[in-house]
Order: C-alpha cells, then sequence, then structure tokens
C-alpha cells in the first residue's frame, strides 16, 4: 500500500469518528497546484562614462535630459529587470593622474536618484580622454551581476582619439570585457574629425559591443511637442513623494535628495516650445517599476519577503510613524501604498495619452537624417542587447 492511500484511509477513518465525511482520493490523483510565483527580471547593470574635457558640456547636458527617458524605454522589458547604474567621468585634469583622470562618481546602485544628483554635478574642464582607461576602471573597479543571465554593459561616450592612453591599450581591455562577460559600447560625439571615429567603432567591434555616432546638442535643441498632459504628470509625481515614509540613517537624507532631484530635473537645460522633457519623464519613471528605493522607503521595503515592522527600531523610523502605535503601522503602511499605487495609475495612464498625441505630432513632421541624440543611442543599443540575451524586449516605437 502506497504511503499516500495509507495516509488519505486513515484521514478517512478520522472523519467517520468526528462524524463527517471524507471522500478517498485516487491513488494516483494529481498533487494539487502551488500558486504561482510572480517571475522576477534578470539583472541588467549599466555603467556610464563620460568625458567631461571642456567641449563635452552638451553631452553632460543631454545626460541631464535623458536620463529617465533610457530608463523609461528599460521599464518596458518584461519581466521588469533589476537594473542598476553606475557613472564615471573622465578626462579632466581636475581628477588624478595616476588613474588617468578617470573618476568614479557612483557604484552600481539601484538608487537612480543618486546617479541623477552626480549626474547634476558634473563640470567640464580640460584634460586627455583616455577611453581604455575609463573603461577599464569600470570593468575592474565594479562589483557587476554574478547572474549568469544578467546583461552587463559599459558605456563611453565622448570624442578625440580613442587610443590616448599610452599605458592601457584597447586590445587589452576589450579582452578583459570579453572575459568578464561585459560589453563595451561606445558614443562618439561628433565635431568635425571624422577621421577619429574608425579608432572608436574599432573598439567597440573588439568588446562584443556597438558603435553610435551622436550629435551631443540634439537633445538640448529638440522640439518638445507640448500636450496638456504634461503639468499633470508632473504635479502627480511630486505628490507620489508624499507617499514615501523615510526610515534608517540616510532616510531623511534620501527623502531630501528624491525632492531636489525633481527640482533637477524640472531645471534641465533643453526643450524648444514644450514643459521640461527631463521632469515629465522623471515623473513616468517614478510611476514604474524601476524607480526603487527600499534602502530608505518602508513602502518599498514592505515588498520583500523578510520585512517585518516590527523589527525596525523606533530611533530608525520617521517622526510620522513614532508617533503612531506600534500595532497600526503596518496599516499605516498598506494604506500609504495604496496611495501610491492609485497616483501611479494616474500617472501612467496620463502618460499613455500623452504618448499618442506625441506620436501623432511627429507623424506630421519631416524625418531628420542628422546623427542621433544620446538617448536614441543608448536606448537602441540597450534595446538590441537586452534582446540578444533573452530579455523580453517591447518592439521598437516608431
Amino acid at each position: 500500500m502506497s504511503r499516500s492511500f495509507r495516509v488519505a484511509a486513515l484521514a478517512a477513518v478520522a472523519g467517520l469518528a468526528l462524524g463527517t465525511s471524507v471522500p478517498l482520493p485516487a491513488a494516483d490523483a494529481p498533487k494539487p497546484a502551488e500558486p504561482a510565483k510572480p517571475v522576477e527580471g534578470k539583472p541588467i547593470d549599466i555603467v556610464i562614462c563620460l568625458d567631461v574635457s571642456g567641449s563635452m558640456n552638451g553631452l553632460i547636458d543631454s545626460a541631464k535630459i535623458q536620463l529617465w527617458n533610457v530608463v523609461n524605454e528599460l521599464a518596458r522589458i518584461k519581466p521588469t529587470p533589476q537594473l542598476r547604474v553606475g557613472l564615471y567621468a573622465y578626462g579632466a585634469t581636475k581628477y588624478e593622474a595616476k588613474k588617468g583622470w578617470v573618476h568614479k562618481e557612483v557604484d552600481l546602485t539601484e538608487d537612480l536618484d543618486e546617479v541623477y544628483k552626480a549626474l547634476n554635478a558634473l563640470t567640464t574642464g580640460g584634460g586627455d580622454e583616455y577611453v581604455a582607461r575609463a573603461a577599464k576602471t569600470a570593468i575592474d573597479e565594479q562589483k557587476w551581476s554574478a547572474d549568469k543571465g544578467a546583461l552587463k554593459i559599459v558605456f563611453v561616450c565622448g570624442n578625440e582619439p580613442a587610443d590616448q592612453d599610452k599605458q592601457v591599450a584597447l586590445a587589452d581591455v576589450a579582452a578583459l570585457a570579453k572575459q568578464s562577460g561585459i560589453v563595451v559600447n561606445t558614443i562618439y560625439c561628433k565635431y568635425g574629425h571624422d577621421q577619429e571615429i574608425p579608432g572608436w567603432a574599432g573598439f567597440a567591434e573588439s568588446c562584443g559591443g556597438r558603435h553610435v555616432n551622436i550629435d551631443q546638442n540634439k537633445a538640448a535643441q529638440q522640439v518638445v511637442v507640448k500636450t496638456e498632459f504634461d503639468g499633470q504628470i508632473i504635479k502627480l509625481g511630486e505628490e507620489l513623494n508624499k507617499t514615501y515614509v523615510a526610515y534608517g540613517k540616510e532616510g531623511k537624507a534620501k527623502a531630501d535628495n528624491q525632492v531636489a532631484q525633481d527640482k533637477n530635473a524640472a531645471a534641465a537645460p533643453g526643450g524648444v516650445g514644450g514643459a521640461p522633457a527631463a521632469a515629465i519623464d522623471r515623473s513616468v519613471t517614478k510611476a514604474g517599476g524601476l524607480y526603487r528605493n527600499a534602502t530608505w522607503d518602508l513602502v518599498d521595503r514592505m515588498k520583500e519577503k523578510d520585512f517585518d515592522i516590527t523589527k525596525i527600531k523606533d530611533e530608525d523610523l520617521c517622526d510620522e510613524l513614532k508617533k503612531i502605535k506600534p500595532e497600526e503601522r503596518l496599516a499605516f503602511l498598506k494604506k500609504k501604498a495604496e496611495e501610491r499605487a492609485e497616483l501611479q495609475k494616474k500617472i501612467s495612464d496620463l502618460s499613455a495619452q500623452r504618448q499618442k498625441k506625441i506620436d501623432e505630432e511627429l507623424a506630421k513632421k519631416p524625418k531628420s537624417d542628422a546623427e542621433k541624440a544620446l538617448n536614441e543611442a543608448f536606448k537602441s543599443v540597450i534595446r538590441d542587447q537586452a534582446k540578444a540575451k533573452g530579455f523580453g524586449v517591447a518592439p521598437e516605437k516608431k
């Protein structure tokens, strides 16, 4: 007699003793299916290396304008990936010469506000642009994902000859990148010296990556389609901040930084004739799955499996939570989560309406054959490389 049948028979006897009836299952009856677990997205690690020599103001401005736009493109990948972004600056004499004038601004992090803060603090200055050193430093220093399915990407953006570094050879960096499973892409900012392009393109190809030429000033000069939804989206994005419940030693500073980066996005350069594009894109990001702040926000922290509000020390709670009885704190967080979800849905719906109107307006305009803007370069490369890695990439928006 099988063990499963014996267990069922004992259950039936017990049922009779209690005056109840327990049907005997067939010996080969299938086990009830377990509830499906939500599918977790694979990691995407992206490190951006920006040339900050004297001629690169347009590149930095473009990055300020377009970072959130690129993140929103990544949010279209299903299941939603685990995104981390890192940032390096290179090519300014204010950095250490022994490091090839390469400076780490931010380690790979889910905290996109920290990345944007660092991006907005960048300034330009004269120097030598060591492309090989920038890529090698990013590969060597960062704690890249160990997940075999992870997409690990470096973007090196700038201009002037790619082989200026006489201590670190491009070929050696390419070998290191392939050994580490990291793809290095190059983005060249055109400035009338097209003879430099083959060196950048050849380096990317040797790393298994892609090369793109861009107009670094294009994002700051583009005409932005203004819609009736712009102001609403930005306002709702600001309202989202009220649903964050800070905790821990850095909680208040992180909450303040969230507000500061809203202001930076609103003040980002560019956008002729429309609302601040960066501010709108940032609000859309805040309504999506890639804006994660579990390290300082209890509403995001509550989504994690090991969350237990009773294990958060009182001294680590914000003043708002300290005033609430311990047994009422979880209900308070759940209410904040509901408020956030409602605001996020409103932003998502308005964003879809806005995009439809933008697409209609752009369809009326002639398409330009000029070089890509920075965000277009990032998105096209990431989309192709994510698809090649097995990520569920949504079709490209036309």
